[in-house]
């Protein structure tokens, strides 16, 4: 694995503000495939960070932008204090959202280090449905969600399958079957509304897996199902970004 260098850089977002962003690389010199890491609800903390730096060290220009910058620069939300990051998470917009997705893709863009066309993205929680909203927004090789709520229309708002057309890259999606926040439902019409407009994807689900199973510092960590579902996703990206 290369060695990696990790740093903070400032991102300008087409509605006026500046957006903060982790970025990890490979200190090797070579051109390296670009990917958007999105936080879950509760920011860039140490275990968004090290994500990054984990993809970084697979030899990816990995990028992980703060979404809360509009209501609180640098903010890291505790995972046993839900009820602190619900006004930054009410204060996001689709609209807002994809001026940040743009931001952060066009960073990536302009890097000399980052190989011509090749950028994807990679989404948890909160993040899972911003990848699947960045696939719809601008022209990304590869998508990864895992357990993505609010895809699908639910309780908490109208969902994005009405952009299920304007995806531009093969997704792949993780859930698991014993997330209550999330349930059975969901997952089955995010599968057949991509099925019915030909899209390419896959779709994952673990059956003893919980919400956040991936997140090695949550209670709901799944050690076999965080291990599968990070082979699932570098091979995925691979074939898509056309590394073998």
């Amino acid at each position: 694995m290369p060695q990696t260098k990790n740093e903070y850089v400032t991102l300008r977002v087409d509605d006026g503000t500046t957006m903060r962003a982790y970025v990890a690389h490979p200190t090797d010199g070579a051109p390296h495939p670009g990917l958007i890491v999105f936080q879950e609800a509760f920011g860039v903390n140490a275990h968004i960070r090290d994500v990054t730096d984990r993809f970084g060290r697979e030899g990816y220009i990995a990028l992980a932008p703060e979404l809360y910058h509009r209501t609180s620069p640098g903010f890291e939300g505790a995972y046993d204090n839900f009820e602190g990051v619900i006004p930054h998470m009410k204060a996001l917009t689709d609209t807002g959202l994809e001026s940040d997705i743009r931001a952060a893709f066009d960073w990536l863009r302009a890097d000399a280090s980052v190989l011509d066309g090749s950028v994807a993205c990679a989404g948890y929680c909160m993040g899972g449905r911003v990848s699947f909203l960045a696939n719809a927004t601008v022209p990304v090789k590869a998508a990864i969600s895992y357990y993505g709520g609010g895809i699908a229309p639910g309780p908490r708002g109208p969902g994005l399958l009405s952009r299920v057309g304007d995806l531009h890259a093969p997704i792949l999606l993780f859930w698991g079957y014993q997330d209550k926040h999330i349930g059975v439902d969901q997952p089955r019409a995010v599968a057949d509304a991509l099925q019915a407009a030909r899209k390419s994807f896959v779709t994952v689900g673990f059956s003893d897996a919980d919400h956040g199973f991936f997140c090695d510092v949550r209670p709901s960590y799944n050690a076999p199902a965080a291990t599968q579902s990070w082979a699932l996703a570098l091979r995925f990206l691979k074939t898509n970004l056309g590394q073998g």
